[in-house]
């Protein structure tokens, strides 16, 4: 344990690494002090209030658009501010973490933009929070390339344009344990922002664009005022006009879809829209109202399509309240992986299409994709409605009304619950557990790219099912006996497909840790800490 740079009071426990101290440099530790010394007490704080809903909700109250806020809601006046260079058309973004290989890839996917994940697909391991900034510096500098263990050369190619970076860090619950201030832990949401911001900032500045950001999983406005505190402390820290950091914020919590308007608002002078997630919004509808019963019961995560009627509510909702803010609409993951299968390909990629005409046709300005294979569809469907237009802000749907009751209609989704559904949860749910914990978070899994919020809808629907006494579509209840019984079954079947491999893995952590959470009386809010305490 050692004071890196003489920063008083901050402390790195983790391995310094080859050019780890052009990212840990005394500016940006600097900044980690700052941060945490004026914003981690209001952080816990937020923390604190997520949990006082729960127990409001639990105890018959509801969710709805805030009273204290209707002003803000009603003023139509204020817009954000206009988008900002690199931003203007996003109709096509990348997503994926920032290892070296996944960088070079997402850059030569001729994507508009890129979001680089230090959130759901970045395992936080201490070389991967570090490594992220650094690899990110290089593919600035123009100096980013890597050689697999195979032999096969990398690097960013230099007839495509570029896509714009736009940075994940990790959301508001998550420490990291390798930096403390003052003996505290820091906050891995402000830690991955200043290791970026201080590494790249200026850089992205000098090339004409700006350090920009995807912000997950908050629940509030009050959550968003924060993150808009951070950005006007550490600008103004860096010498950094105000205004010049960017975020687009992630709609992927239940509570968050009653205050996307007082989101924006906060965010105004930093806002670069809204997005529309589905696993964590899933995931959050389950947190939410997990003592609900019934009528917040989910069926097979796959049957739950953005077109389900609350699924189609929040969306539109989305779409409309940020072209009134004047404020980009971007849609969800395309999380296909083309397979060397024709017919599985002409499947899927129809699916694909259909989900991306309808987010276009809505008004979205853009849509993710998981995979570079999938970036020339994508592009295809979106430029069919664009044309020439780099985005649609102006297509204000007026015609959308959405009430708090839309929002919560979830005993109208269609679908079963089945014993695919539930060993399909279980199966996938441990695979990517166990290479979360050895540093992966983005994992090919039946040819899907599945991240954590893979991981925690199906956990979650698990736990829901069990502690609902579900009956399967087979005439099966489903209880502790059978959740287990599949699991070995499930177990056995990954065992046998990954062969030598599977002795080199950390399958008995994985299973041991999504039965902790699928089964345990008590349900955990995010299974990504418990996980995050196994790691080194």
């Amino acid at each position: 344990m050692s004071t890196i740079a003489g920063v008083d009071g901050l402390e790195v426990t983790g391995p310094i690494e080859d050019r780890f101290d052009e990212v840990l440099t005394p500016r940006a530790l600097e900044l980690v002090a700052l941060l945490h010394r004026e914003l981690n007490g209001r952080r816990l704080e937020r923390l604190a209030a997520r949990q006082e809903r729960v127990r409001a909700l639990a105890d018959g109250a509801s969710l709805g658009f805030l009273e204290e806020t209707r002003s803000i809601r009603e003023d139509d006046s204020w817009q954000v501010a206009p988008p900002a260079p690199g931003l203007v058309d996003r109709r096509v973004e990348m997503t994926g973490p920032t290892d070296r290989k996944m960088t070079i890839n997402a850059l030569n996917s001729g994507a508009r933009c890129w979001l680089a994940d230090q959130e759901d697909a970045n395992s936080p391991l201490w070389t991967n929070v570090v490594n992220g900034p650094l690899n990110l510096m290089d593919s600035i500098d123009g100096t980013l390339e890597f050689t697999s263990p195979e032999g096969k050369e990398y690097r960013v190619r230099d007839d495509v344009e570029l896509p714009t970076i736009i940075v994940r860090p990790r959301g508001w619950h998550l420490p990291e344990k390798h930096i403390t201030v003052d003996g505290e832990q820091t906050s891995g949401s402000l830690v991955d922002f200043a290791l970026y911001l201080a590494s790249c900032g200026q850089k992205q500045i000098d090339r004409g664009q700006g350090p920009y950001f995807y912000l997950p999983k908050m629940e509030s406005h009050l959550e968003a005022r924060l993150w808009n505190d951070a950005f006007n402390l550490a600008q103004d820290h860096l010498g950094i006009p105000r205004g010049t950091i960017r975020a687009t914020v992630l709609i992927e919590t239940y509570p968050a879809a009653f205050e996307m308007e007082e989101i924006l608002y906060e965010l105004r002078d930093h806002s670069a829209g809204l997005n529309a997630g589905r696993w964590d919004y899933m995931f959050s509808v389950v947190k939410t109202f997990r003592t609900r019963g019934e009528d917040f019961l989910l069926p097979d995560r796959n049957s739950v399509t953005m077109t389900v009627p609350f699924m189609r509510a929040y969306t539109e909702l989305l779409v409309r309240t940020c072209h009134k803010r004047g404020a980009h609409a971007i849609g969800g993951m395309a999380a296909f992986i083309p397979s060397k299968d024709p017919a599985v390909n002409e499947q899927a990629f129809a699916k694909v299409r259909a989900d991306k005409e309808r987010e276009a046709n809505d008004g979205f300005d853009g849509s993710w994709v998981a995979h570079p294979g999938m970036v020339e569809l994508c592009t295809e469907v979106f430029t069919a409605v664009l044309g020439d237009r780099p985005n649609q802000i102006d297509k204000k749907r007026e015609d959308v009304q959405v009430a708090a009751e839309q929002l919560l209609d979830v005993r109208s989704t269609p679908g079963e619950i089945t014993e695919a559904g539930l060993r399909s949860n279980i199966s996938v749910g441990i695979q990517y557990i166990e290479s979360w914990l050895r540093g992966s978070g983005a994992v090919g899994i039946n040819n899907l790219m599945e991240d954590a919020a893979t991981a925690e809808i199906s956990r979650s629907q698990v736990w829901q099912w069990l502690h609902n006494g579900v009956r399967l579509s087979n005439g099966e209840t489903v209880t502790r006996e059978l959740v287990e019984r599949i699991t070995d079954e499930e177990m056995e079947a990954i065992a046998e497909a990954r062969g030598d491999a599977f002795s080199s893995g950390r399958w008995d952590d994985a299973r041991a840790l999504f039965l902790e959470m699928a089964v345990s009386d008590e349900y955990s809010d995010f299974l990504t800490l418990p996980a995050y305490e196994r790691m080194p």
